[in-house]
């Protein structure tokens, strides 16, 4: 199992360690409730180094960002960051990610963390398709990164103090190079999984652990916390981000996942990677989609629980559920049948051999 530069933090703090995605991650520190209400108030930072970087250069890197993902890499200028999905060729999601453009023939992709060697061998595999080289044009540096998200309404006045020019005005899904905590060349952009604002800053991982102490050593007035990812997973649910895995995958298409608004089919997109599929697909309609629900009777939606209408017969699953420590309310996110996916519907939550009622709506849930 592998290890992140921060690892030796979080055991020190006496994080609860768990496996995730081959790493060994901190789950929680203090208590999922209390680090979630931390980000949702004022600040905290997340260890997300398990995450994947892959950078793509050349003449024809656009070219190729066109053709794999979904979305209009041309509207990108130098940074500009864009949330965008490759999909499979099959009708489905290799993964979700975060393109940043640095300009024209320079590219990061910021990946999930399971799926970095899939994205990887799914990327290289158009390689010869545009006459480009791996391991030149395309060049997977995970191994050599390291990511810490600070994330909270507090952050930026946090990051602030060790930035070398002002990063307070900084639209979202934008990014800068810049001097952090004495480290040169960090890539801070204003990207996150929370939906409370804040940051991720990409370094070599030999910069890691001074980078941890000066945010620490910068956040103490602001009651600064470490962050698990069971309060990164409480808090995207509330926002309705989704969780590739979970709520998408190889067998869901962008559209059935909601993302038809990162998926383009203007001229200047032009052809890519299942283009002619999704065209059919929408004309056609979607038999089925992602939607959104809040349990109306008392209950907790878990990963896996069948939704039926109302006669009891299964119409769909749940992908993802809790309790919104913020939303104060039960909610969740799954997969339903046309037509009761649209908001307004009633729906029932199986849970345990009980149809616990529940109301599709319209994400975010606070």
């Amino acid at each position: 199992m592998k290890e992140t530069v921060f690892t030796p933090k979080h055991i020190a703090l006496g994080a609860k360690m768990a496996p995730f995605a081959g790493y060994n991650m901190p789950i929680e520190y203090t208590g999922i409730n209390k680090e979630h209400t931390a980000v949702r108030e004022g600040v905290g930072v997340f260890d997300v180094s398990h995450m994947g970087e892959i950078w793509v250069f050349g003449p024809k890197a656009t070219a190729l960002l066109q053709y794999v993902t979904t979305n209009d890499v041309s509207a990108l200028y130098p940074g500009r960051a864009q949330y965008t999905c490759l999909p499979n060729g099959r009708g489905g999601i290799v993964d979700d990610l975060i393109v940043y453009c640095f300009g024209p023939e320079k590219y990061l992709l910021g990946v999930n963390a399971a799926n970095t060697e899939k994205d990887w061998n799914h990327i290289c595999s158009f390689a010869d398709k545009f006459g480009m080289k791996v391991g030149i044009d395309l060049v997977n540096a995970s191994d050599d990164t390291c990511q810490l998200a600070i994330q909270g309404p507090k952050a930026m006045e946090v990051m602030q103090k060790l930035c070398s020019e002002n990063i307070m005005d900084m639209p979202n899904y934008t990014f800068k190079q810049l001097t952090v905590a004495g480290i040169e060349n960090a890539l801070l952009a204003t990207t996150g999984y929370t939906g409370s604002g804040g940051c991720e800053v990409y370094i070599p991982n030999e910069d890691g652990l001074r980078l941890w102490d000066a945010i620490f050593e910068a956040g103490e007035p602001y009651g600064i916390v470490p962050v698990g990812l069971g309060a990164r997973d409480t808090l995207r649910l509330e926002k309705g981000y989704l969780l590739y895995g979970n709520d998408m995958d190889d067998t869901t298409s962008p559209l059935e996942a909601g993302l038809g608004w990162i998926t383009k089919f203007t001229d200047e997109k032009g052809d890519f990677v299942d283009r002619d599929f999704l065209l059919k697909q929408k004309a056609e309609g979607l038999k089925r989609r992602l939607a959104a629900f809040e349990l109306v009777d008392r209950g907790i939606a878990r990963h896996g629980y069948p939704i039926c209408d109302a006669g009891g017969a299964v119409i769909g699953h749940v992908t993802s559920g809790t309790m919104g420590p913020t939303a104060k309310k039960a909610i969740g996110l799954g997969y339903i049948d046309a037509p009761l996916y649209k908001a307004g519907s009633e729906v029932f939550i199986n849970v345990r051999d009980r149809l616990l009622k529940a109301q599709v709506v319209k994400a975010p849930f606070c």
